[in-house]
């Protein structure tokens, strides 16, 4: 089951902080508050998995205590045995893949054991995306206390989906010392139709994605107030929006975009 994109049902901000924490050490804590908000998720895993059989647990973060050691678990050997590893590699270079939900029937007794049972987890879901020759697989979680995932927590997951494969992707991808307006600078610089707004509409419209007023935004660049309206018009017109809320819309999209995460 893959989405059919990243704008349905996205509203401006649903993601917004994990998408610019990007590259920055306190992403991990960022994207499990987004994770949080938006769906309830518990625990979010990210493990790399490459065609030629390694596997790594790149990130550990929410209310598991052994998730450490589940992490090292699956990528030790467990890999091998995860009933999604056909969807996940059959996926491969075809866009964002999310997994089919959670049964406890679709995983043997040892790691419904060890994954399920030992570790409190009561329910699964799960996103791919391929970029080169990795595959980074995230996993969403809720323990006993937390109950299942309710139905629109699962349908705001899959909405969301993209958006946050695509940036745990991009984070694992980039220095650990990239700040959100360099990310954003070079999204801007290199990705249409981002890359066709002249320099001075695209300092406007990277201000606008970090939050600033339009007020801070003509001090941060000593112009004046009109002169950043300007800007910001031309840009929209550029783009064929109207409103802040589609400029996000516009960032999410081509951040969730198959094979142009490098």
């Amino acid at each position: 089951m893959r989405p059919h994109g990243t704008g349905s049902g996205l509203a401006a901000g649903d993601v917004t902080p994990a998408v610019l924490a990007i590259g920055r050490p306190d992403f991990p804590n960022i994207l499990i508050d987004t994770l949080r908000r938006q769906a309830g998720v518990g625990h979010c895993m990210v493990f790399a998995l490459t065609r030629a059989g390694a596997a790594s647990c790149l990130l550990d973060v929410g209310n598991i205590p052994t998730g450490g050691d589940l992490g090292a678990a699956y990528a030790g050997q467990f890999h091998q045995s995860d009933p999604n590893r056909d969807a996940l590699f059959e996926g491969e270079g075809s866009g964002p893949i999310v997994l089919p939900s959670f049964a406890p029937r679709m995983y043997g007794a040892r790691y419904r054991k060890i994954f399920f049972n030992d570790s409190n987890i009561v329910d699964k879901c799960a996103t791919a995306i391929w970029t080169g020759d990795t595959c980074f697989y995230v996993n969403f979680y809720r323990i006993t206390a937390q109950g299942r995932f309710s139905d629109a927590q699962r349908a705001r997951l899959q909405a969301i989906a993209p958006a946050i494969g695509a940036s745990v992707a991009r984070h694992f991808q980039q220095a650990a010392t990239a700040t959100p307006d360099q990310n954003l600078a070079a999204l801007f610089a290199t990705r249409a139709p981002l890359s066709a707004l002249t320099p001075r509409e695209q300092e406007v419209c990277c201000r606008i994605l970090l939050g600033l007023s339009s007020e801070a935004i003509s001090q941060a660049l000593g112009i004046s107030l009109h002169s950043t309206l300007t800007y910001r018009k031309r840009a929209y017109e550029r783009l064929g929006i109207s409103a802040q809320n589609e400029l996000f819309g516009i960032v999410l999209r081509l951040l969730a975009e198959p094979g142009r995460l490098n």
